[in-house]
């Protein structure tokens, strides 16, 4: 069934049609000439089932690999003048027009012989001139084509194997092709039997219906006439609760553009455009997360709230050992651009306030003291501190003396 096609008054035959009881159509290969029909070629659709049962479409040598054992392929050319494939198979020819039927067959297998049923005239047959062809086309050839040529010709092999091509010849033209659809273009070679006309819609439209028609020898043309739809693509839609359309416009060459809600970023293309074939240009893209990398904790210091993943607002903060002092920002905010707010602080080394000595003060006086740095004592009147070398802030906040005490001249 796959080459076969039933042809039906006002109906074609496709494999979700229904046929009333008591219809009748008939049956022929999608590509006559290229598939020969075995079996009745009228049927009638008889309580469900079709009478007689549908016939079968058989290879013929073309695509046999030019087996001795298939029909012959039968091609129609026609160099000059005009002619169509008909509904029912038969060959429709314009009057005048020169047509070639060519049986391809092997020559090394012998002679093929053409017949028909026409008896108006003789044909001339032969093998083809040229030295491409002359191994496989043997020709039938219809001259300035007449009425009286119409009738069957059929190609038979040496061992009897035989197809056939109706041919009718006739002067027809079809009616002109009217439209209201402005969009609509056409190229007519003209509206003679066999002649074509060529549809076309501009850009952001599609043809809706055949792309050409051709006068057949009803003198109706093979179809209706074509319109221009607009070309569409498909509403989008997503379930991905942070992602929002910006702009919406379905129409060719219109664009989708999307955008993430705050905290999270678009996976993919921000913008994608109806394209002519009615397609989107590219997928829907999501939304995912916006996140900072984990900071990393200052030596000598910890991080006091930290997460598993740190998201837009997420907030770290940092604490120093002791002895050691918070250099920078106390806490980090994640910020939109995955990035975190300030710099990681650094936790550096720094004294304690050691508070005055008994009767003295020291210098110079601070909060606390860096490495490096020295005090020094200034006793009141009548008390004295040793002699020697002073505190200094060594490098892990250590003083590395005691103060000096202020003792009475007395006691020295």
């Amino acid at each position: 069934m796959q080459e076969l096609q039933l042809v039906a008054l006002e109906k074609a035959w496709s494999e979700k049609s229904v046929f009333p009881h008591g219809a009748m159509v008939t049956a022929r290969c999608r590509r006559p000439g290229l598939y020969k029909l075995l079996g009745n070629s009228s049927l009638r659709c008889q309580n469900g089932a079709w009478n007689p049962r549908l016939p079968a479409c058989i290879p013929t040598t073309m695509l046999t690999n030019f087996t001795e054992y298939a029909p012959p392929t039968i091609l129609v050319k026609t160099p000059a003048g005009a002619a169509s494939m008909e509904p029912s198979g038969a060959v429709a020819v314009f009057p005048g027009t020169t047509l070639h039927l060519e049986c391809l067959f092997s020559r090394k297998l012998g002679n093929p012989e053409w017949t028909w049923t026409p008896t108006f005239r003789q044909y001339l047959t032969g093998w083809a001139i040229a030295a491409e062809e002359r191994e496989w086309k043997y020709r039938l050839s219809i001259y300035y084509s007449k009425p009286q040529d119409t009738g069957v010709y059929t190609c038979a092999t040496p061992r009897g194997i035989t197809n056939s091509i109706a041919v009718h010849v006739a002067a027809v033209h079809c009616g002109p092709l009217e439209t209201d659809d402005t969009r609509l273009t056409s190229r007519k070679e003209g509206s003679r039997l066999g002649q074509l006309a060529v549809f076309q819609c501009p850009a952001g439209f599609r043809l809706q219906g055949p792309t050409n028609l051709t006068c057949q020898a009803s003198g109706r043309w093979s179809g209706p006439v074509p319109r221009c739809a607009p070309i569409l693509c498909p509403s989008l839609e997503t379930d991905d609760p942070h992602l929002s359309l910006v702009e919406h416009n379905t129409s060719y060459g219109g664009r989708a553009v999307f955008r993430c809600s705050w905290g999270h970023q678009l996976k993919g293309q921000p913008g994608i455009e109806c394209e002519a074939d009615g397609h989107w240009s590219g997928p829907i893209p999501s939304c995912e997360p916006v996140l900072c990398p984990p900071p990393p904790a200052p030596l000598h210091g910890r991080i006091v709230a930290g997460e598993e993943r740190y998201r837009v607002g997420s907030a770290v903060q940092f604490l120093c050992d002791d002895r050691h002092q918070l250099i920078g920002e106390a806490s980090l905010v994640c910020t939109e651009t995955g990035v975190w707010s300030h710099p990681t602080p650094l936790c550096e080394a720094r004294c304690p306030y050691p508070g005055d000595p008994a009767h003295g003060r020291i210098a110079p006086v601070k909060f606390s003291y860096e490495p490096g740095d020295k005090l020094q004592v200034t006793c009141g009147a009548g008390f004295v501190s040793r002699l020697g070398e002073p505190p200094q802030c060594q490098g892990d906040g250590t003083w590395s003396l005691p103060v000096p005490q202020c003792r009475s001249y007395r006691h020295v």
